[in-house]
């Protein structure tokens, strides 16, 4: 193997890689390149990184057709929006593209195999999210850097909703008594209302308490949540924000910043959207919703199929999605708190079957799903990603089992970076 030059070289960036980053070839080799953009001319000084070789990023030359001046002073550093310096339509056509080419190039399913829908616009692409995470730097609450946790001070994020654009500068002084014992500060807007979380390393304390009430009455938020590190969360306030189920206006929804809700509110009803018609319920169908959350997705699914059982890790998920089903009025969906890959095995081991599965699993995906669906007798499952490599390995388990890939829909939940949502149908 050919050794690094020790002074900065000149590449073309070609594409963009599944992180987001610039991808150029040198002596054959592909480079990554973190904030760069297809047809930017750069110098970066070139490091291997365990099996990857990496530019950082020295100078750009020349700018590509699609580079623009970023709108946030903080871009350089900070690591929430890596796409600010990218016109909107080519991030729009990157993610398409990056995940039709990992399903090809990971899961070896060829984008003529199934039909490929439009991507899904959001309707805002600034000033969208709804929740945020957030880390304590000598008094200030903070986003860690570009591929590092390094601490970056933000005061106001143009990224938030406007309920929460000046909160973190308002907000870090107030918790400044329990900066020293907090692991992560949670803040979440639903219209005007916002509340916000605590993930403490502890256990929860008086001077805590005194803290968040203290800031929750000053600034007139909802509520707040103290989570200790075991034990159950202490609620301050109201903290619990009420929304509407997407295409079920009359079921509430209802969500806390201590337990997760897809960030951008408006994009979150075309992915609902996207699931359920993908999933094509009918009245006579049992509905199996794995990784069901708040409810998110049960509720319009419910308004469909005969009867949905949703399955959540979290018990404050659970605890949520129970509450909206009682005020509703929906007694036809029932909600299992646990493992997900264990209730299913007990479902199997119960001879439970299904007609139709829908799945919404963490970035690292749902392993072993594909076997687990074939012996509940599932004959069309949905699967909703946020993550295009996971959905690759999973879509591949799933072909491997006897199911065919039906479509792919790619919804662009978060504008401004590399991140993107993909719903994907498959049937037997």
């Amino acid at each position: 193997m050919q050794p690094l030059p020790d002074t900065p070289i000149e590449l073309t960036i070609e594409r963009l890689g599944q992180l987001g980053e610039g991808v150029a070839s040198w002596q054959g080799r592909t480079v990554f390149i973190p904030g760069a953009f297809p047809g930017d001319v750069v110098r970066v000084h070139l490091e291997q990184q365990g099996r990857v070789l990496r530019g950082l990023l020295r100078q750009v030359l020349s700018d590509g057709a699609d580079r623009r001046p970023s709108p946030c002073p903080l871009s350089t550093d900070c690591g929430g929006c890596d796409w600010l310096e990218l016109a909107e339509p080519a991030q729009r056509a990157a993610k398409q593209e990056i995940v039709l080419s990992t399903l090809e190039h990971l899961g070896h399913l060829p984008r003529s195999q199934f039909t490929v829908r439009p991507l899904l616009v959001a309707p805002r692409d600034f000033g969208y999210r709804r929740r945020s995470v957030l880390h304590f730097a000598k008094g200030a609450l903070a986003y860690f850097g570009r591929r590092s946790h390094e601490r970056v001070p933000v005061s106001v994020c143009g990224a938030l909703t406007p309920a929460l654009t000046a909160l973190p500068g308002k907000l870090a002084p107030l918790l400044k008594p329990l900066s020293k014992d907090a692991e992560e500060v949670h803040l979440l807007a639903e219209g005007e209302k916002a509340a916000f979380a605590v993930m403490l390393t502890g256990q929860v304390a008086t001077r805590h308490v005194e803290a968040a009430e203290a800031a929750v009455r000053a600034l007139r938020l909802e509520g707040a949540v103290l989570v200790p590190k075991e034990g159950s969360p202490r609620l301050l306030g109201k903290p619990a924000l009420r929304s509407l189920s997407p295409l079920r206006p009359e079921v509430p929804l209802y969500l806390r910043p201590d337990a997760f809700a897809q960030a951008h509110a408006e994009a979150n009803v075309g992915l609902v959207t996207s699931a359920v018609y993908e999933l094509a319920s009918r009245e006579t169908d049992s509905v199996l919703e794995l990784y069901s959350g708040n409810g998110n997705f049960t509720f319009p699914l419910a308004a469909t199929a005969a009867s949905v059982l949703g399955v959540e890790s979290s018990p404050v998920g659970v605890e949520l999605a129970q509450r909206s089903a009682r005020e509703g009025g929906v007694t036809h969906v029932r909600f299992i708190q646990g493992d997900a890959r264990r209730v299913v095995q007990g479902l199997i081991g119960e001879g439970r079957t299904f007609d139709l599965c829908l799945a919404d699993p963490p970035r690292t995906g749902a392993p072993g799903l594909a076997l687990q669906v074939s012996l509940l007798g599932v004959k069309r499952v949905v699967y909703v990603a946020c993550d295009p490599a996971s959905l690759a390995r999973d879509a591949a388990g799933l072909v491997a089992a006897g199911y065919r890939p039906v479509a792919l829909q790619v919804v662009d939940m978060f504008p401004q970076t590399h991140h993107v949502e993909a719903v994907m149908s498959f049937e037997r």
